[in-house]
């Protein structure tokens, strides 16, 4: 094992892939784009890395994502990056290619942000389409409905039904899009006395609230569309107080390879066994999982709950 692992690292090249993939989960052709190698000659340096237990490889649709391997065997091995000190030409190689990188998630998130602002006003009539929405929303109150909402943090707030949803039973509603024009569209469903809601600009990989700030996140058919969910997922875990809530609402995992090229959705849903890894990571016991099937796709909740103390009711807070 030692010996495969020494041997793939062996390359310039499968060093690269190997920093790239700690920065984050990649396509083979996006690491080809990065690299300036062909996609087939990327493949053959793959195939080592996971030959010697250091990369996974995933099937989606039409393309192939790749991932460090995490475990007792690689974990050493994958440390000497953080202890070695780079050469100078590593140090010129790595800039180079997560400069690239920087590159291939700006190409993506304009073709998102283009697709989001085309589609804006019609958003609720495409979710509709793939599985009727009022099933979706009553499984998600029902998952919620159990204790105080708190402060909600609403993650790609889109047309803002989720606000409108949940909004009224809690104490504090941030809603946060990156598209304006979505914004613009869900500040127009606030009620008149919206002195409790906080529409905010950013983006979900960057969330504009200190660690433990919300008691209730819920992300409603959006992680599909992050080149890195397991990181969002992460990063909403981290804004999330101990014993609140995290509520994901997205697709099943499924190949419909139109939704990637057409609506520009990054990952072709997702498996319970992916959610529950990604929880996990990040803090957050996997408590419920319901599973609503469509016509032809079907939405998944992950209910996660963050280790620590339970919420206390609302008229039990102590206010600061």
């Amino acid at each position: 094992m030692a010996l495969d692992i020494f041997r793939a690292l062996g390359d310039p090249t499968r060093l690269r892939i190997i920093h790239l993939l700690r920065a984050m989960e990649l396509a083979v052709g996006e690491i080809a784009q990065v690299v300036g190698q062909s996609q087939p000659r990327v493949s053959r340096h793959v195939r080592i890395l996971a030959e010697a237990g250091l990369v996974e490889r995933r099937k989606e649709g039409n393309w192939v994502f790749l991932r460090l391997r995490r475990g007792r065997q690689t974990e050493p091995f994958l440390a000497l990056f953080d202890q070695l000190a780079p050469s100078e030409g590593e140090q010129l190689w790595q800039k180079a290619d997560l400069a690239r990188l920087t590159a291939v998630r700006a190409d993506r998130s304009r073709a998102a942000e283009s697709y989001f602002a085309e589609h804006a006003e019609k958003w609720d009539a495409i979710r509709s389409l793939h599985v009727p929405e009022r099933d979706v929303e009553r499984a998600m109150t029902a998952l919620l409905q159990a204790e105080p909402i708190g402060h909600l943090l609403d993650i790609g707030t889109g047309t803002g039904r989720m606000i409108e949803l949940f909004g009224p039973s809690a104490e504090q509603v941030t809603a946060l899009d990156r598209s304006p024009d979505m914004l613009r569209i869900a500040r127009a469903k606030l009620p008149e006395d919206s002195g409790k809601y906080a529409l905010v600009l950013g983006d979900f990989g960057a969330l504009p609230l200190d660690s433990g700030d919300a008691d209730t996140v819920v992300l409603h058919q959006v992680l599909h569309y992050a080149q890195a969910p397991e990181a969002v997922i992460a990063e909403a875990a981290r804004v999330t107080a101990g014993g609140g809530r995290v509520l994901v609402a997205d697709f099943a995992a499924h190949e419909r390879e139109e939704l990637r090229l057409r609506d520009q959705h990054a990952r072709l849903g997702f498996s319970d066994e992916q959610m529950e890894s990604w929880f996990v990571q990040a803090g957050l016991d996997l408590d419920r999982v319901e599973s609503l099937p469509g016509h032809e796709l079907t939405v998944k909740l992950w209910l996660g709950r963050r280790r620590g103390a339970h919420i206390l009711p609302i008229e039990g807070r102590i206010s600061a």
